[in-house]
């Protein structure tokens, strides 16, 4: 009985630790001066280099209905990592929502990863914007996808570009219709879509 018990367990840690790791992230941040003072998160993205192809997932949404990341080629996409517990994260999902309605129509779309809780819990807390979102919001319960992606913190949030690499990301909180995020997400839609890049060995 021993193996099988530190088979289940060892997974299970490693989860917590790096939610806790996200934790102390999204506490010194949201503890700091500058988040303090800067309630508008107003900060720019950050340029990946090379842009690495993103790894794929499926997960349900709300709904029960599956997403993946593979289904979305040919569209620039936001991959935020978020949960209800997170103050940041909390603050920034409004101005997800007006990007969203911003970009209605075009080759755009938003995969919100909540990370490790339940339907009540982020039906409840969705319930209480303003805007309510209504852009996909999918749950990594088990942490898998989390793992799987160079999360730093929670919120984490990526952009993928029409090959599904990942063109830039940024680690805390941001207003997403702030006008030089605007002008970085513009940029991605006028690239044309290329050939998608083979995964790093």
């Amino acid at each position: 009985m021993r193996q099988p018990l530190k088979t289940f367990i060892a997974p299970v840690m490693r989860l917590y630790c790096k939610l806790a790791w996200c934790a102390l992230g999204t506490l010194l941040l949201s503890a700091s001066p500058v988040y303090a003072q800067e309630k508008s998160l107003s900060q720019g993205l950050i340029e990946v280099a090379q842009r690495p192809l993103a790894p794929d997932f499926t997960l349900v949404d709300v709904d029960n209905k599956k997403r993946s990341v593979k289904d979305l080629r040919g569209k620039v996409v936001l991959v935020n990592f978020w949960a209800t517990w997170c103050p940041p994260c909390r603050h920034e999902m409004p101005s997800i929502e007006r990007l969203s309605n911003l970009h209605k129509g075009e080759d755009f779309a938003i995969l919100a990863v909540n990370v490790a809780e339940n339907l009540d819990t982020v039906f409840s807390f969705t319930g209480t914007l303003d805007p309510v979102p209504t852009f996909p919001i999918v749950f990594d319960k088990d942490g898998s996808v989390l793992k799987a992606w160079p999360v730093r913190g929670l919120p984490t949030t990526f952009v993928l570009d029409k090959q599904g690499r990942i063109a830039y990301r940024a680690v805390g909180g941001r207003e997403f219709d702030n006008p030089a995020i605007l002008a970085q997400i513009n940029a991605l839609l006028l690239e044309k879509k290329g050939p998608a890049s083979k995964p790093a060995k």
